[in-house]
């Protein structure tokens, strides 16, 4: 028998966001989020991990799996699931960890880590080129994903940052390029 995930109201969990003004037009920043190409060679939290794009389908409920390789560690394996796309201010996803045959795991080093996250990143114009927002939440979360979502909060930006400083890296590697 399956036991029931007891699920937290929405209105209960606390937002994450991570703003960054990047020095590129809004379809550049659009594009390497969304060019595989271009994603493998920035979404990573540091210098020494390979990021490899397994499958990109680009459309509301398609699918995206890749792996990041870490020294010494198994390859960590994520898949996310497209819920809207609108070029190039918004692409929202559920995010998850995977297996090799891409059916959702826990996270080991965190047990209690919320199983789905629900992600989006909202783009604008702005003077210095554009703005991107980082939304990121626990999706259908039990009572414990988003109390540890909730603990780990002021931690969550590590990540998040150095992906965000790779992508500036490249963002400027493209403007030199044009």
């Amino acid at each position: 028998m399956k036991a029931e995930r007891e699920m937290m109201p929405d209105n209960e969990i606390t937002d994450f966001v991570l703003e960054r003004v990047f020095a590129a037009p809004l379809e550049t920043v659009w594009r390497a989020w969304t060019d595989p190409e271009l994603f493998a060679r920035w979404y990573k939290p540091n210098p020494s991990c390979q990021t490899a794009v397994l499958q990109h389908d680009l459309r509301p409920g398609g699918v995206m799996r890749y792996e990041m390789r870490f020294e010494g560690m198994p390859p960590h394996l994520e898949r996310w699931e497209f819920e809207s796309i609108d070029p190039p201010r918004r692409l929202q996803w559920r995010q998850m960890l995977t297996d090799a045959d891409g059916k959702i795991v826990g996270n080991p080093q965190m047990p209690d880590w919320p199983r789905v996250m629900l992600t989006t990143i909202d783009l604008e114009s702005h003077p210095d080129g554009a703005l991107q927002r980082l939304t990121w939440r626990p999706f259908e979360a039990t009572e414990a994903e988003v109390t540890c979502f909730q603990n780990a909060s002021a931690h969550l930006d590590k990540g998040w940052v150095g992906g965000f400083n790779n992508l500036g890296t490249l963002l400027e590697e493209l403007a030199s390029q044009s």
